[in-house]
């Protein structure tokens, strides 16, 4: 499984940004089976999780930091996963990285562990 990012870039606070996640694979590659997170990596800090959606797109979630500004999404007719990020702040600095995981219907995995796949990440970076 391939995983790419992209959409990332400078922002000014206050701004917003959506982040894609492009999913292939091989010919036994389904990416309806497939739930995806979303991480990010602040310089000199661990990778956090950020948000993730399920096999279903009504399923999803997103840690607290980010409610009601960081939102997820996804596309399975471009097997492609989506963040939108409004009213970004500095602290939302950082790389994203997107993440798959081949799980169940109703799993919504929340630890990087979890994941098998993983993209090679976008840098995100908010002025102040």
């Amino acid at each position: 499984v391939h995983l790419v990012e992209s959409g990332g870039g400078l922002v000014q606070g206050g701004g917003s940004l959506r982040l894609s996640c492009t999913a292939s694979g091989d010919n036994y590659f389904n990416y309806a089976y497939y739930a995806f997170g979303w991480f990010r990596q602040a310089p000199g800090k661990e990778r956090k999780f950020v948000g993730a959606v399920g096999r279903r797109a009504d399923n999803s979630l997103v840690e607290d930091s980010v409610k009601g500004r960081f939102f997820i999404s996804r596309d399975d007719a471009k097997s492609t996963v989506y963040l939108q990020m409004n009213n970004l702040r500095p602290e939302d600095t950082a790389v994203y990285y997107c993440a798959a995981d081949r799980t169940g219907p109703w799993t919504l995995p929340q630890f990087g562990h979890e994941y098998d796949y993983w993209g090679q990440g976008t840098q995100v970076t908010v002025s102040s």
